[in-house]
This record gives C-alpha cells, sequence and structure tokens, in this order.
C-alpha cells in the first residue's frame, strides 16, 4: 500500500483543465519534490495530494483509503495525519509565536493543556524560536515566521507533511538552513514530505524523487541524478533556467 496515491486524476475550472490525467505513487517516508513554471499546476497537485482540493475525475488515496469519500470522524482522523506549511505561512498576526504553534492543537485536539504547551516548547526549540515565544509574527523576521510556520504544521506530528515552496523570498543560507530542518524533522518523525519548488539547489538537497508540472501534465523524472540526465528538452531548460516562450509546446 502506498502511503499516497493519484490515480488519473484531472483537475478542471471553469475552461481551464489544472491537471491533465496525473497518476503517482509516493511511499511511505519518501521525499518529493514538485518543479516546474509558475502557473502551470504544482499548488493544484499538492493541495490534490492533500486532500484540500477535489478532482474533476479519478482518485486520491491516502494510506489506501479515499479520502473525498470519506465522512465526519473516519475523515477527521485522516486529515489529522497531514500538516501543511502554505507559502505564505498563514500566521495569525494577533496571536503570539507560542500561541501560533498551540492553535491546531487546542482547535483540533482533546489534548490536556499541559501536553499542548510540551509540544510548542518542543518544536519552538527545534526550530530555533524559544527565544521569542512571546513575539508576535509581525516582531519576527520573514525566515523565522518560516521556521514558525514549520512548528505549527509539524506540532499535530503529521505522518504526511506538504511544504508550498517552503524558501520563497528567502535568501540562499537561510534557505538552506530551512531546508536542512526540514529534513532533521523529516528524518526524526519517519514522515512523508512532499514539497514543490523552483529552487533547483533546494529541490536537489530535499528530494528523493522529483516530478515536473507543465501546463498540468506531470512528468515523474525521478532521483536527483536522474533529473539531472532527464531527456526531456522542457526539463533541462527548465533547470538551466531557460524555459521561455509558449509553455504549450512539446506538452502531450
Amino acid at each position: 500500500m502506498f502511503e499516497l496515491e493519484l490515480q488519473q486524476v484531472s483537475h478542471q475550472f471553469s475552461h481551464d483543465e489544472l491537471l491533465k490525467n496525473v497518476s503517482l505513487q509516493i511511499r511511505k517516508g519518501e521525499k518529493w519534490v514538485l518543479i516546474g513554471p509558475s502557473g502551470q499546476g504544482k499548488t493544484t497537485l499538492l493541495k490534490t495530494l492533500a486532500g484540500i482540493l477535489a478532482p474533476t475525475e479519478g482518485r486520491v488515496l491516502i494510506q489506501g483509503q479515499n479520502l473525498l469519500a470519506l465522512r465526519g470522524e473516519k475523515r477527521d482522523q485522516l486529515q489529522r495525519k497531514m500538516g501543511m506549511l502554505f507559502q505564505k505561512n498563514a500566521l495569525f498576526d494577533s496571536l503570539t509565536v507560542a500561541d501560533n504553534v498551540a492553535f491546531p492543537l487546542r482547535e483540533t485536539t482533546r489534548l490536556p493543556e499541559s501536553e499542548i504547551q510540551r509540544r510548542v516548547q518542543f518544536y519552538l526549540n527545534s526550530v530555533g524560536l524559544e527565544h521569542v515565544l512571546h513575539n508576535f509574527p509581525d516582531e519576527i523576521s520573514g525566515g523565522m515566521q518560516k521556521r514558525l510556520g514549520i512548528a505549527r504544521a509539524l506540532a499535530l506530528e503529521p505522518e504526511i507533511i506538504f511544504y508550498d515552496d517552503p524558501t520563497a523570498g528567502l535568501d540562499p543560507i537561510t534557505s538552506r538552513k530551512i531546508i536542512e530542518l526540514i529534513l532533521d524533522l523529516q528524518k526524526k518523525n519517519n514522515s512523508t514530505l512532499v514539497a514543490i519548488t523552483n529552487d533547483m539547489k533546494r529541490a536537489y538537497q530535499m528530494a528523493d524523487r522529483i516530478g515536473f508540472v507543465l501546463r498540468g501534465n506531470f512528468i515523474l523524472t525521478g532521483t536527483v541524478e536522474e533529473t539531472r540526465q532527464h531527456s526531456d528538452q522542457r526539463v533541462q531548460q527548465f533547470i538551466r533556467g531557460a524555459l521561455q516562450g509558449p509553455l504549450t509546446a512539446g506538452v502531450s
């Protein structure tokens, strides 16, 4: 049984086909990275895998279960196994750093406050933010906000975690450190990781396997080395930063 699976998934919005007959399988503990030009379907694919968006056609299986067919407590139980870091972090400006991490625990679990505080302290320590727990998000740097988003996403201790461009807008040194942190926590928790990035250095740093998304089409490019040597010219052009002109060209 795969941890995550898409079976011939398509997603259409109005007259635009955002995903086109995508199938893929992700095993437990794997680290997957989605690459490709902006606006071509990566976030749609990520949100479909996470059960946030329902496909127009096809099935989304999470640990062998069709999430979209579940109702009530069974669906809630499966969703609690997943965490997500959104590109803009989705922090609550009116809550302190500590309360941002505590929020999903208070809202979605019945954990006692003592356990909530233990997890808050543990994950803030893990991301190096224990010294700003009483600050508000607008009082800390962009890199610290990203680390706070990671701490909050991990506080529910998900088995599967999704990262939507976790280093967007960060400088190269901070970006590398953020990915090191993500990989360290992934290894400790033996979680399954799916991430989007357009930074090939970070993609190579993170991935077991890489997938390329262009005009809603999905190409499994394989391991880091297989991706570097991939025969598809569109993949090579993207890696070199030279993918220009009409993006419909050459898409089957």
